[in-house]
């Protein structure tokens, strides 16, 4: 996984608590940002899960904590659905000025709403995609019907929410009053997909109905058969994940990778911006590689020694099994385990100077089936004649030209 604590301030300057979680194999080609449920956090497992899918499908996803909740700062008694929009907005912007704008907009349950009302405000928005939301956010007032009396009483109450106490006031219950949901989706001119559980019972399918109808094409439906409010089940969520990724791409743009051409069968090309990140032609396959991050890479693909220690480890099984294959020896699995370094010969006669030190790859292997010690023993020393270990044991030249364009 490759995420990272990040921070922004909201419009009172309080600071908000994030993580973005970006690919592991190559740099995001959109952005999206996470808006979660109503008293929930960013690190409900569905929203890590939803995030993760997203991720390995080359989106960087920013999930984060509203004002008052989680580790953000702010007192969640003093905001209102207005402010979760506010937050998004801001979400939105720090995307834009410390890496790219976003792209895609997910809110779960009240955070599909807020999702919306910020998507109209955010002008990079290409598509919004909702959970289990509802089509009004006043919705959120069945969740506090034994409380709402005492809340326009006495201008608030504590109200227990999942197991937690939160301090709710009546502002927040007039904010509500004052959002038009369908008026924003009417009018929305952005893709919309909406995935409601038919056997949600905090928010019921009829919303999902009332908010496709009152949108315009491009909309989108999914239904999420049997899936709880709150996406509990990991394949449930993680599908979720998937459908969204698969589904933004009609509507997003994803600048194609270009692969490199070359005549030759190997061949590597590295911009001068790019690092270490290197396109690599293998053969028929397109492929990274590249440097670890402590060394000033991005760790996008295997370092060069990395890919060298592979051809070894590779060629070692190839050669063992057509071995024993024409043997009719019973090898069910070989196993080679490579691990390179710069290391004193064994009978070195000046090991104390560092010009003693030769690459060295120490292999493992490991042999399964029903093979006698002298199979095993011989079966190692075919180890020993594989191409790529003769290769490295005798002496080669590199020819170098250069190409004139």
């Amino acid at each position: 996984m490759n995420i990272h604590k990040v921070s922004f301030t909201n419009k009172d300057q309080e600071q908000l608590a994030g993580r973005l979680e970006l690919p592991v194999n190559q740099k995001p080609h959109n952005f999206a940002i996470f808006a979660h449920c109503f008293t929930c956090t960013k690190n409900l497992t569905a929203v890590k899960n939803i995030s993760r899918e997203l991720t390995a499908a080359g989106f960087g996803v920013l999930r984060f904590d509203f004002t008052g909740l989680g580790e953000s700062e702010g007192d969640f008694e003093n905001t209102n659905f207005s402010g979760n929009v506010d937050d998004l907005v801001e979400a939105a912007n720090f995307l834009e000025i410390n890496y790219s704008a976003p792209t895609l907009l997910i809110g779960h349950s009240l955070g599909g709403a807020a999702a919306i009302f910020a998507a109209d405000i955010i002008p990079s928005i290409k598509a919004v995609a909702v959970i289990n939301s509802p089509s009004d956010p006043s919705h959120v007032r069945n969740l506090l019907r034994d409380s709402t009396h005492e809340i326009t009483k006495n201008g608030k109450a504590k109200v227990n929410l999942g197991g937690i106490d939160f301090t709710i006031k009546k502002q927040f219950l007039d904010d509500l009053e004052n959002k038009s949901l369908l008026k924003i989706v009417g009018n929305f001119k952005k893709a919309l997909l909406i995935m409601h559980s038919p056997t949600d019972r905090i928010v019921g399918i009829k919303n999902a109905e009332d908010l496709y109808k009152a949108a315009h094409h491009p909309k989108s439906f999914v239904s999420l058969d049997g899936v709880d409010h709150l996406l509990s089940k990991k394949e449930d969520s993680s599908y979720v994940g998937k459908v969204i990724a698969g589904w933004a791409t009609r509507y997003i743009s994803i600048p194609p990778v270009e692969e490199l051409k070359s005549k030759s069968k190997v061949a590597a090309s590295l911009d001068g911006d790019e690092m270490f990140t290197t396109q690599l032609k293998l053969g028929d396959h397109n492929i990274l590689a590249d440097e670890p991050t402590n060394f000033g890479g991005n760790n996008f693909g295997p370092s060069p020694y990395e890919f060298l220690s592979a051809g070894l480890a590779a060629c070692t099984v190839m050669t063992i099994q057509m071995y024993a294959r024409r043997k009719k020896w019973e090898v069910e699995n070989v196993t080679c385990h490579i691990n390179y370094s710069k290391d004193h010969a064994v009978d070195c006669e000046h090991c104390e100077e560092d010009s003693a030190k030769i690459d060295t790859f120490t292999r493992e292997i490991k042999l399964t089936g029903n093979l006698s010690e002298v199979q095993k023993k011989r079966l190692l020393e075919i180890a020993d004649k594989c191409p790529v270990h003769k290769t490295l044991h005798t002496k080669t030249q590199i020819i170098t030209t250069l190409i004139i364009s």
